[in-house]
């Protein structure tokens, strides 16, 4: 018998299998079509799992899973400490993690405009760290490269700056399903765009990933399980995924319903956490069922190039986090000022969610302060697009729209491979919906059948 201990947050799902019979769990693909990722241990198979985080498992000697066994329960245990003293521990913390994760690596570090990569590169400014950083924005949309650019400079890093456009999907779709096994949508890794650039920039990536949602917490502490539930249900629920998987369900024949289906299983997920307070319930069910199986199916596409380290992802920063008062979580003020405290003039640059304004201004990101910067944006876009340039604002826009692109589109949506899962009627309903009615809200199932169109090419080789 062999032991496995998963991390807190896993970077990379480890796979067990299980006796049961092998065919397509149809159910799980229905919550994948919905949602975009996995939930809990599925996968594919009914007769393949996904090891659960935090959690010390038992396979046997053929691989099969035996038991699990959690060595580590999100809680909400804060302690009676000051905001100055949590910043204080914070930077500690951070700094420690960061230091012994790269070493003296040459460190790649992506930046953008949020805070996470920022939070990271105020610490490798601090340590005094080689690091090689860079950032990518859409051709045709709003010019992140430029935030990213400032931040390097400050730090005196240097950057380089890439610009993702049109189609470059298609030229590396058959290379992204075999990395993340098609375990996520195709539309979301624009690093892809740039796979090719990793190799000569460093030894080691630094991933900002999760911060977002470690250091964002809420100050509403009490909301019925209902209201928790519907909550829950409305995020990972993506536009046109309920009505995806609901033709698959009665498509294929499965029992009962699928919003049925969905709902109590997130409802028995969420009732199993033991947290009174909503916000650090909320957040322990992402880290739990979200960072895994959503959040981390991608890093590989940096794994297949040079190591990764997630400051983030790290157990003790995990740890830390349930022991903070959820105040100091709210409106990310631990980060703002950590960056605040250690490099001011990262602090003045423009934080992208707050644009125009920065770290120290944001809090006048309301009417009246900012109606001059929105109305000059929304004549901006509205004067490109009436020169035949729209603004792009999504990663599907550059895949699916135009010719070029459809085309691609339609080689991989009507062929056997799909067909062999998917009704060609229930195809043809989906893409004829997204190119007449609306495309914004058809994006998702588009790219779900694409997703399974690649999964079901793939099994048809390996049969």
């Amino acid at each position: 018998m062999k032991k496995i201990k998963t991390a807190i947050i896993p970077t990379r799902a480890t796979f067990a299998k299980v006796r049961a019979p092998h065919e397509l769990h149809k159910e799980a693909i229905c919550v994948f079509a919905a949602t975009g990722f996995f939930l809990n241990t599925d996968t594919y198979f009914k007769d393949q799992m996904v090891l659960p985080p935090g959690s010390l498992c038992s396979i046997d000697e053929d691989g099969f899973f035996l038991e699990s066994t959690p060595w580590f329960q999100w809680h909400n245990s804060p302690r009676a400490i000051s905001f100055e003293a949590a910043v204080e521990e914070f930077s500690q913390l951070f700094e420690t993690i960061v230091a012994e994760q790269i070493g003296e690596q040459k460190v790649i570090l992506p930046l953008s405009g949020g805070l996470d990569s920022r939070t990271q590169a105020v610490a490798m400014h601090h340590l005094q760290r080689e690091v090689q950083s860079y950032s990518y924005d859409f051709k045709g949309g709003y010019a992140e490269t430029s935030i990213g650019k400032k931040i390097a400079k400050a730090c005196d890093f240097n950057f380089n700056e890439y610009h993702v456009g049109a189609g470059y999907l298609w030229e590396v779709i058959e290379e992204l399903a075999e990395i993340n096994q098609c375990y996520s949508e195709f539309t979301h890794p624009r690093q892809m765009a740039i796979f090719n650039e990793y190799a000569g920039m460093g030894d080691v990536f630094s991933l900002g990933h999760w911060g977002d949602v470690l250091f964002d917490g809420s100050g509403n502490t009490k909301i019925s399980e209902e209201e928790q539930l519907q909550y829950l249900l409305k995020k990972i629920i993506k536009k046109g995924g309920m009505e995806l998987a609901n033709t698959l369900w009665l498509a294929w024949e499965l029992p009962g319903s699928f919003s049925h289906y969905l709902s109590d299983r997130v409802q028995r997920l969420l009732a199993a956490i033991p947290i009174k307070h909503t916000g650090a319930k909320i957040r322990a069910f992402k880290s739990l069922y979200w960072a895994p199986r959503w959040t981390a199916t991608n890093l590989a596409v940096f794994e297949e190039k040079k190591p990764i380290t997630l400051p983030y992802f790290d157990n003790r920063m995990c740890e830390f986090i349930c022991t903070i008062p959820e105040e100091y979580l709210a409106d990310r003020k631990l980060q703002i000022a950590y960056i605040k405290q250690r490099n001011a003039q990262l602090a003045k640059i423009t934080w992208e969610e707050n644009k125009p304004f920065n770290l120290y201004t944001f809090p006048k990101n309301r009417s009246p302060y900012n109606i001059p910067y929105r109305i000059l944006n929304k004549v901006k876009r509205e004067t490109r697009a009436l020169f035949g340039n729209p603004y792009i604002q999504r990663n599907w826009e550059l895949q699916f729209l135009g010719a070029s692109n459809d085309e691609k589109l339609k080689e991989y949506l009507f062929n056997e491979h799909l067909e062999s899962l998917v009704s060609q009627e229930t195809i043809r309903s989906f893409y004829k919906k997204f190119t007449t009615q609306d495309a914004v809200y058809y994006s998702h199932p588009v790219s779900m059948l694409l997703t399974l169109s690649l999964k079901m090419k793939q099994l048809a080789r390996e049969s």
